[in-house]
């Protein structure tokens, strides 16, 4: 008989609390299973013109990025690893399907966490939803690691248990410089639904009443992006958790790799083509967040049928036809350009 494998509750608490109606979560850039599908491969573009400042050369090649699935990223720097919101658990709540609970505990495999994080030192959160925290608390815990968020995120980390003094609270607009990792972090805004309205918003303004125990109880708590540089003259990252920004806070920020959120409705006007020109065409543009996350990391990622993958592929071709797209892969470790360098 196969091994149960050991599932680690977060707060052991419950709640009764929910999010609403299911149809409000699908318009929010999430929905049900589908095929397997292969990772594309790359399509091929000429480097921008005129990108001086942006990393490039054997810079990129000490510099290995390595997508975790929803929108989480592990990138590893001369033997240093940062995460940014790592979701590895992946436990079922119903979403991709047809009985969504609200009320689902919060969950963290230790055995399946550990496989894919390492010994990070440095853990970026963009908001609170579990898809992007719930994973968060056990990696504080065992590693030490720096975790950089939002008030929000400050509050729930502690009442599950992660030390305050690991936790460095931003609002956006702060570079901060990690021993030449430098993380610019970049006001943001969540991804929207059909109506125009957000996920489960809300936010803390001092620890929760009680300690969080299902899904109902991380409340996006505001949204922020980051721009990383994995060293002087190295490549620099925009990384997004959701599919909407800031077009005034990201102009300038000029990455060489842009992490893009696929959004599952056109409630957030030209998004693509607004996005890719405020960050001034990046070399490259790789698509995150249309995959099936309550199935296992492992094996060719499933879509999720409410992103249109191909058709976001398709904008960026149409708005910046010098920027590369890199369908990312669960299994392939990319270098610094997004060439793949392992399997």
């Amino acid at each position: 008989m196969t091994q149960e494998p050991r599932v680690t509750d977060v707060s052991g608490a419950s709640s009764r609390r929910g999010f609403g109606r299911r149809a409000v979560l699908r318009g929010a850039a999430l929905g049900a299973a589908s095929p397997l599908i292969p990772a594309p491969a790359a399509t091929a573009a000429t480097a921008p013109a005129g990108d001086s400042g942006r990393g490039r050369g054997t810079d990129a090649a000490a510099v290995a990025f390595r997508w975790l699935g929803t929108a989480g990223w592990r990138i590893d720097v001369d033997g240093r690893t940062v995460l940014f919101d790592p979701y590895l658990t992946r436990f079922p709540t119903g979403l991709f399907g047809d009985g969504f609970d609200p009320r689902t505990p919060l969950r963290s495999r230790p055995e399946v966490v550990d496989a894919h994080t390492g010994r990070p030192e440095l853990v970026l959160v963009s908001h609170s939803h579990w898809d992007h925290l719930a994973d968060v608390p056990h990696i504080a815990r065992t590693t030490g690691a720096r975790v950089v968020g939002t008030e929000t995120t400050c509050h729930l980390l502690v009442a599950l248990g992660v030390d305050a003094g690991q936790i460095s609270v931003v609002k956006g607009g702060e570079v901060l410089d990690f021993g030449g990792i430098v993380v610019e972090v970049v006001p943001s805004l969540h991804s929207r639904n059909k109506k125009c309205s957000y996920f489960a918003p809300g936010t803390l303004n001092a620890p929760p009443a009680a300690v969080p125990a299902t899904i109902a109880d991380l409340p996006e708590g505001d949204t922020l992006a980051f721009r990383v540089t994995a060293r002087a003259g190295g490549p620099s990252a925009f990384l997004m958790g959701a599919s909407d920004f800031s077009e005034r806070a990201v102009r300038g920020l000029r990455p060489d790799l842009a992490m893009i959120a696929v959004p599952s409705s056109t409630a957030t006007h030209r998004y693509v083509p607004r996005l890719l020109r405020a960050l001034d065409h990046p070399r490259v543009a790789v698509p995150v967040h249309w995959d099936n996350f309550e199935v296992p990391l492992s094996g060719s990622p499933e879509r999720d049928p409410a992103m249109d993958l191909d058709a976001f592929v398709a904008q960026v071709e149409a708005a910046s036809p010098t920027t590369r797209v890199v369908v990312p892969d669960y299994d392939t470790v990319y270098d610094g350009d997004m060439r793949p360098v392992a399997r």
